[in-house]
């Protein structure tokens, strides 16, 4: 048995995960960071609430770069440099095993989703950036080595990104790039069915493929262009990698697979090089939802 904590933007999430990668307990909590030294005793009685006999370890997915059992950054919490493991043994005398969440989302596929029969893997989450989490040879390519995809360059000398490029695949791929780009669109198309979709709610991610499913012109082109953006950085990652799967990830992976994996197989096969022969890479979507996180959390020490 494993346990898997999942820290979110607003709650700890843990998890009992048994050996085939099914969840069997959950427990949550509200993130209240006070500091690294109460944020480790934390996650020690969290885990504690799902403990069972012969756990072997807890995992824990955080945004942000992880090195062994340092916190090197997160991204939502102010952690920079903290031996987490360590202040974590103090009260609960386990191994604690870190991995970035984009990584643990890829295991958790890998075990229990989208990426179970494969050897290479990769799952790319289209949220607040684009994450990626890569398994190569039934092993994670995580810890300080973990991928940094969002900021392939797609457009020399494009929009500024938040890590000091310019053009970043996350500043067009994104939910928050697929929101700024619809923006512009209504106000480039009043007419646009996008207002009424958008009213009372604001925009949001999946704004431009409800009204593109609706028939909607302006959303259709804002998908088209969206899916395109998306298809260049995924086609770009394919030729590294040649993976046998990428699963896609994330609020934006909800919208219709007519509007979003459908043309995204097709723009990616046309710049994919395994056109001209050798493995086809598949392009699915993620099948564990929020869970993804909690249980590659838990099966972090299985592909280490």
């Amino acid at each position: 048995m494993y346990i898997g904590i999942d820290v979110g933007g607003t709650n700890l999430k843990a998890g009992l995960v048994d050996d085939t990668g099914t969840l069997v307990k959950v427990e949550r909590v509200p993130l209240d960071f006070q500091g690294p030294e109460p944020f480790a005793r934390t996650l020690a009685e969290l885990a504690g609430k799902v403990m069972a006999e012969k756990v072997r370890w807890v995992g824990v997915g955080l945004p942000g770069a992880v090195d062994g059992g340092d916190v090197r950054f997160t991204t939502n919490i102010p952690m920079e440099n903290i031996p987490l493991e360590k202040l974590f043994r103090r009260h609960l005398d386990l191994p604690l095993l870190l991995g970035n969440d984009a990584d643990c989302a890829a295991v958790g596929e890998f075990f229990g989703g989208a990426g179970r029969g494969t050897k290479d893997f990769a799952v790319i989450t289209l949220g607040t950036g684009v994450g990626a989490g890569l398994i190569v040879n039934g092993r994670l390519r995580g810890g300080a080595a973990s991928s940094e995809a969002g900021h392939i360059v797609i457009r020399q000398g494009g929009e500024p990104c938040n890590c000091g490029r310019r053009g970043c695949w996350e500043r067009y791929a994104s939910a928050t790039g697929l929101i700024a780009r619809t923006k512009r669109a209504m106000e480039d198309h009043p007419e646009s069915a996008l207002h009424q979709f958008a009213a009372g709610k604001g925009v949001e991610g999946r704004t431009a493929f409800q009204a593109a499913e609706a028939g909607d012109e302006t959303a259709l082109a804002v998908c088209r262009d969206y899916v395109n953006d998306l298809a260049s950085g995924l086609a770009s990652l394919i030729n590294i990698l040649r993976p046998e799967a990428v699963a896609i990830g994330g609020g934006v992976a909800a919208a219709p697979e007519r509007l979003l994996l459908e043309p995204l197989r097709e723009a990616v096969a046309q710049e994919s090089f395994s056109r001209h022969g050798g493995r086809v890479t598949r392009i699915l979507p993620a099948e564990l939802g929020n869970d993804a996180g909690i249980i590659g959390a838990a099966m972090l020490g299985r592909v280490m």
